[in-house]
């Protein structure tokens, strides 16, 4: 009779059913509470019993999976390994042909002009950086899974690389600032002709006849071979989750202040003057100091002729960008620049009547393979980090995004085997760190290309300036090439533009792209990288440590609860406080959880039970010494009134939602026990709401529902509205009881 009396004030006789759905111990039978009259279904909410394997055994599969060797599988490791074995068979020629083609020309006649530019950055020969070009097209032909990334010369790599290089020049005894014309056509590694200087000593290990450019392409080779050796370890022992540590605002600061660091670089070139290489930390400061220093000794001819380079490629990019849908391909600018500027210096004679700073002599032809020398690599080892992590973070992040944008998929893994390999393999060839280039892929994807087809048209356009046409670039001046490095940058500094509406879409994130911006610009690139890197997991651990948190209230008649500071017309719930906690709970914010807690619900438990405790103990004094007041003994008289009278409590009943909360560690286990054990001594009531199965799991390994979980179905509840019909029941059931009794 009782029970039913109570159902009839939950539900009332004509409401439709309503159900609180509540956990149960695994080894109890499910039980439903029914808030309604009449017939109706039940829900159970029941867990699936997973069967647990163990790890031996999931081991014991893989290795036997993966040592089995058959015919079949060998050719799918084989075809795996050189995906152009799967596609080029299925190539359809008349299709793809025509944008492969024109794409890998146009991508050809790019690079010439970078390669030789960024030769500069990268502090070598512009010979090196033809040959990077050509192989790393070629061997991103043959593993890479994208069909549109452009694999090549990147600034970033080239001055990362040209740090390197500089130091270790400084530390063997040369000058990096030695800026003389090399006027032979000879690049053997064993020169004795007049502008190269040979030292008569073993220097890391090189022959005793090593001049400086042989050392700086030694230590060049050196780092690219043991950063495509990083990377191919990444691939095999599936370390590509590395690159997720590297967000987007950390990848576009460090891109923007090492456009800075580039930048300043080569502001010696625009104006022609000789100033020191600075090393270490704070390049740019420093070099703007020795820029200012020497800004009366700037060439004139130099001068001139970077403004009008400027000027000339900065209208055409703009010119381009405006009129680029009804340009089928974009324009040549910086070859026609580079070939009108040669062709000026040669036949004014630049370089002998104004003392303009040329390319100097380019060889034709390939200078045989020699093995990257091992006993530089324990010197360049630890630079050689970065340059792997920041190779393969881009390459990747391009293909994935091109990926997407064409409808196709590609394998992270294999790209960064491919990756690798164009570094691992062109070190024997001379050559330097490659990885994929955002602006050559974009103009690739722009003019129509289907495939990697098109890297080989881009390799053959660049073989063919090795075999014919190198020579003619004698004569260009080294400031047209700066000019072209830094029109290249321009879309990596205006995202100085960005800042704005960056500030405004995530505050923290444009934090982060700041710092790394400008430790990049003014510590170094490799620090910049650390410092965004370890700057960006901070922000989200001070996320995590004081994340919102909120009171809520019930949106009128719904089952449906939010925010009380954040919407109007909320309904509060009488007797019980709500509280979110929008983040996991674990031994960093536990302190920020229980402030909270405590100061949103207007009760620290462990005050009010102290308190409690104190007013009782002088309640049995007073009575023991038969005094019924409320003046204390020893005390004055304006400070003996004491209210003995417990704190009023407007709540019987705390509900943790538990929605945001994706995991527990120990010491969350443990606070939360310490919470409804506080409270339960106050006669307060701790449900939790919404919890997800793997919080559920850390609380009953924690031993939060006591022992066999027999209180589980009274302390944890589907969603909050359970909770909230739970303790109405359970109050109305109490005050009948007691009414009755």
């Amino acid at each position: 009779m009782i029970i039913n009396l109570v159902l009839f004030l939950l539900c009332g006789p004509k409401q439709s059913s309503e159900f609180i759905v509540k956990y149960l111990p695994d080894n109890l039978e499910p039980t439903v509470i029914k808030m309604d009259i009449g017939p109706s279904p039940q829900f159970l909410m029941e867990r699936k019993v997973h069967t647990q394997i163990s790890r031996r055994q999931i081991i014991k599969t893989k290795l036997k999976k993966s040592c089995s060797f058959t015919t079949e599988r060998l050719k799918n490791m084989v075809m795996d390994f050189f995906p152009v074995l799967r596609w080029l068979p299925k190539y359809h020629c008349r299709e793809y042909i025509w944008g492969d083609v024109m794409s890998g020309v146009v991508i050809g006649i790019i690079l010439v002009p970078q390669a030789i530019a960024y030769s500069l950055l990268a502090g070598l020969k512009p010979i090196y950086s033809l040959y990077t070009s050509f192989f790393a097209n070629l061997i991103y032909f043959l593993l890479g899974t994208s069909r549109h990334v452009s694999v090549g010369i990147f600034s970033l790599l080239s001055l990362m690389v040209g740090q390197v290089v500089d130091r270790e020049l400084l530390l063997a005894g040369f000058d990096p600032n030695d800026d003389a014309e090399t006027i032979s056509n000879s690049y053997e590694w064993n020169s004795n002709s007049s502008n190269v200087t040979a030292f008569n000593l073993t220097l890391g290990g090189l022959s005793t006849e090593c001049g400086k450019e042989c050392y700086a392409i030694g230590v060049a080779t050196a780092l690219t071979f043991l950063a495509g050796v990083y990377q191919v370890l990444m691939g095999v022992f599936r370390l590509g989750f590395v690159s997720m540590y590297l967000s987007e605002s950390v990848l576009d600061g460090f891109a923007t202040g090492a456009s800075l660091t580039i930048l300043t670089a080569q502001v010696k070139y625009l104006i022609g003057i000789k100033i020191p290489r600075s090393q270490g930390h704070g390049i740019v400061l420093t070099t703007w100091i020795n820029i200012f220093q020497n800004i009366s000794q700037a060439n004139l001819c130099d001068v001139i002729t970077s403004a009008i380079c400027i000027a000339v490629l900065v209208a055409a990019k703009e010119l381009g960008e405006r009129y680029k849908h009804k340009l089928k391909i974009p324009l040549p600018t910086e070859l026609v620049v580079i070939v009108v500027a040669t062709m000026v210096s040669h036949y004014g004679n630049l370089n002998e009547v104004y003392a303009s700073s040329v390319s100097g002599a380019i060889p034709t032809g390939f200078i045989p393979p020699q093995l990257p020398n091992f006993n530089l690599m324990y010197r360049v080892a630890a630079d050689a980090v970065p340059l792997a992590i920041v190779g393969f973070a881009f390459t990747i992040s391009l293909s994935e995004m091109f990926a997407k944008k064409y409808a196709y998929t590609v394998r992270a893994n294999q790209e960064m085997f491919a990756i690798g390999f164009c570094n691992i393999i062109p070190s024997f060839f001379h050559c330097f760190a490659t990885s994929a280039a955002l602006a050559k892929t974009l103009v690739k994807s722009s003019t129509g290309c289907q495939t990697q087809v098109s890297s080989v048209v881009s390799a053959a356009v660049v073989l063919l300036v090795l075999l014919f046409l190198a020579p003619l670039f004698y004569s260009l001046q080294k400031c047209v090439l700066a000019c072209i490095i830094i029109v290249s940058l321009r879309g990596a500094l205006e995202k100085f533009r960005d800042v704005p509406q960056r500030y405004h879409l995530n505050k923290m994130d444009t934090l982060v792209w700041c710092v790394t911006a400008l430790s990049s610009a003014l510590i170094s690139t490799e620090m910049g990288l650390l410092v965004g890197v370890v700057f960006s997991m901070l922000c989200i651990i001070v996320r995590t440590q004081q994340p919102r948190t909120a009171l809520l209230g019930q949106i009128q008649s719904t089952a449906f609860y939010e925010d009380n500071w954040e919407y109007e017309g909320l309904s509060p719930v009488p007797r019980t406080k709500i509280f979110r906690f929008e983040a996991p709970l674990y031994y960093a914010n536990k302190d920020f959880f229980l402030k909270s807690l405590y100061r949103m619900t207007g009760l620290d438990p462990t005050l009010e039970a102290a308190r409690r405790k104190k007013n009782e103990k002088k309640e049995k004094e007073r009575w023991k010494e038969g005094d019924r007041g409320t003046t204390v003994k020893g005390l004055d008289q304006a400070d003996t009134t004491l209210h003995l009278v417990p704190k009023e409590v407007d709540f019987q009943t705390i509900i943790i939602d538990c929605s945001s909360i994706t995991f527990l560690d120990t010491a969350g286990i443990t606070t939360l026990k310490e919470i409804l054990k506080d409270y339960n001594k106050l006669k307060i009531t701790v449900l939790l709401a919404c919890c997800n199965p793997s919080v559920i799991d850390s609380l009953k390994r924690g031993g939060y529902f006591g022992k066999n979980y027999k209180m589980m179905h009274q302390l944890l509840f589907y969603s909050i509205h359970s909770a909230v019909q739970f303790e109405k029941g359970s109050g109305l059931i109490g005050n009948l009881i007691t009414a009755l009794g």
